[in-house]
């Protein structure tokens, strides 16, 4: 049985975590990139930032879940398996539906104020 870390240590593997997921992997710093542009688009606007930081929120924690998943496969089965892509696979696909409700979140509180901003709508 493992014993008990200190919160501090807990904190400091954690943040280990974040930094060498940012380092490594090129679609969470794209995804990281995205979120901080949909919050300055919706400050600019003058949009409610609680929803965007969620949905950005959700997405970059899913790409943490999806490339943990794929360093333990690697880990795990070396060797290509048909169950070892699958999944990868699953993992990706919950950033793919993480993306697409986070997009559906853009699309329904920023559009409207920046369609009033371009005069198409009042």
């Amino acid at each position: 049985m493992r014993r008990s870390r200190s919160l501090p240590l807990a904190f400091l593997f954690a943040t280990r975590g974040v930094w060498r997921a940012v380092r490594h992997e090129a679609n969470l710093r794209i995804e990281l990139a995205l979120g901080v542009l949909a919050l300055a688009l919706a400050w600019w606007l003058g949009a409610p930032l609680v929803p965007v930081i969620l949905a950005a929120g959700l997405v970059v924690t899913a790409e943490f879940f999806n490339s943990a998943v794929e360093t333990l496969v690697d880990l795990a089965s070396p060797q290509r398996h048909e169950l070892a892509a699958a999944a990868k696979d699953i993992a990706a696909g919950g950033v793919l539906v993480a993306s697409i409700c986070a997009l559906l979140v853009g699309v329904a509180v920023l559009g409207p104020p920046l369609l009033v901003r371009m005069g198409v709508l009042r």
